[in-house]
């Protein structure tokens, strides 16, 4: 409804869904619903209403998003908002994490609308930076565009997506191209009373007949363009559509229309980037952290149990959950492995980078361990530079998922590109120490160490896998 411009039955319909949560939603899903109803207010003016939803929403989202397809969503979403109150940098951020997780969630669908969006804006940033630059982002964007129309199913998503792409093969000087996608786009957005994709499709038109020299036929697709784009109440496309449109006119020396469109730009301008940015910018920030106050308690406790440093769990919060995982580990009748990593001649590093290069190193390394195991597994940061991997739900070939999880850490660590954080200084490597069976903690620990031990001794950078505990030949569930 709000894209077909009819706002009001758009207010009441939000009236009555705005209270509901869906039952049974967990925390990443209930954050979805929550910032998606932020972006809903804030199109539909309710800026106070948008801002509660957004922090309560946002705090939900604080976290390990792993491979969660609703915390792609609710992502998405927040970015808009970031955008909406002039926050580029971290609405470019958060789109781009926004595609990584939907990209590991396996979520094609969610995974096509985070790219449209990272690839839209991706555009608005082109047009606004050095024409030198300018060609390299729409490239960029063309990329995520394109990807994101061979993933689309729904209609209004594959519109959005068609009318983006155009705008980018516009901007890499594909003008044709970008003329037949645009026109395509239009097509279908008005068989479907589509507004937004109008007002997208109709500027980038306006953009080609202006390259073109064709500038009458401009001024008259940026004017319908700037028209949707009020009809919706999108201030972002408003804003841009309204500068170009500007441009177009005084190009043609026709200065009452560029006065007039400059007096609309003016007036989404000002109230976006003056009055959202210092003051509701402001009152998000101060509602997220009057929220989160209401979470200091359980907050406190969590922070005890981790590591400042690279955020992952320390010694006490492995101690602490890795009971629960090897019990549950046992009655699904699968066998845990501990995986001890070591970096090998960290002193090194320190002495020869400075001690804020070794910290950086500490946390790139648990940037990686994070990448190459499950969001179920456990990771840890041990003591100094130790980590732990505790793999509890294991299938598959149980015989070979310690060690092949070890070799994917070695290896990432190994093949990363480390001259952003240490220069021309020796890039770090790490030995493995692999143990499994049916243990403790600290029994696992110790076979590990002995792995870990003969790992170092035999020239590092290598998996070692402890022999000595037992481990069942077969495992039920597998």
């Amino acid at each position: 409804m709000l894209n077909a411009g009819r706002l009001p039955e758009a207010n009441t319909l939000f009236d009555q869904v705005v209270s509901r949560v869906p039952p049974g939603a967990d925390r990443w899903q209930r954050s979805a619903v929550l910032i998606n109803r932020a972006k809903l207010a804030w199109r539909l003016g309710r800026i106070p209403l948008a801002l509660e939803l957004a922090a309560e929403g946002w705090t939900d989202l604080d976290g390990e998003a792993g491979d969660n397809a609703a915390a792609a969503q609710a992502m998405h979403a927040l970015a808009y908002l970031l955008e909406g109150i002039g926050n580029r940098r971290a609405a470019v951020d958060m789109l781009r994490l926004s595609v990584q997780v939907a990209r590991r969630a396996a979520a094609g669908e969610i995974l096509g609308h985070c790219l449209q969006g990272l690839g839209g804006t991706l555009n608005f940033r082109a047009i606004s930076s050095d024409p030198e630059r300018a060609p390299a982002i729409f490239e960029e964007a063309r990329g995520y565009l394109k990807e994101g129309l061979e993933l689309a199913q729904d209609h209004q998503m594959r519109r959005a997506l068609l009318a983006a792409y155009s705008r980018s093969l516009a901007g890499v000087g594909e003008l044709d191209q970008a003329e037949e996608n645009a026109q395509e786009a239009l097509r279908q957005a008005q068989e479907a009373g589509d507004k937004w994709a109008s007002a997208v499709a109709c500027w980038v038109l306006a953009v080609v007949r202006r390259d073109q020299g064709d500038l009458v036929q401009a001024r008259t697709l940026a004017s319908r363009a700037v028209a949707a784009s009020e009809s919706i109440n999108d201030p972002s496309l408003l804003l841009r559509f309204s500068l170009d449109l500007a441009d177009i006119c005084a190009e043609m020396g026709d200065h009452v229309g560029e006065a007039t469109a400059l007096r609309c730009s003016v007036a989404a301008g000002r109230t976006a980037t003056e009055t959202l940015q210092e003051g509701l910018g402001q009152a998000l920030e101060q509602r997220r952290v009057a929220v989160q106050a209401q979470r200091l308690a359980v907050a406190a406790q969590e922070a005890a149990a981790r590591d400042p440093l690279t955020g992952l769990a320390n010694r006490l919060g492995l101690e602490r959950a890795a009971a629960g995982l090897l019990e549950s580990t046992a009655a699904r009748g699968r066998v845990p492995w501990l995986v001890l990593v070591d970096v090998d001649r960290f002193k090194g590093v320190n002495d020869d980078a400075g001690h804020a290069a070794g910290d950086a190193t500490l946390r790139e390394i648990a940037q990686l361990l994070r990448r190459e195991c499950r969001a179920a597994d456990l990771v840890a940061r041990w003591a100094g530079d130790e980590f732990v991997v505790l793999l509890g739900d294991t299938d598959g070939n149980t015989l070979e998922v310690g060690p092949t999880v070890a070799e994917r850490i070695r290896a990432a660590v190994d093949s990363h590109d480390w001259t952003v954080v240490l220069g021309t200084t020796r890039r770090p490597t790490v030995s493995i120490g692999v143990a499994a069976g049916p243990a403790k903690l600290d029994q696992l620990f110790a076979a590990a160490d002995m792995a870990l031990y003969r790992a170092k001794r035999h020239g590092r950078n290598r998996v070692e896998v402890e022999p000595h505990l037992v481990v069942p030949e077969t495992v039920s569930g597998n």
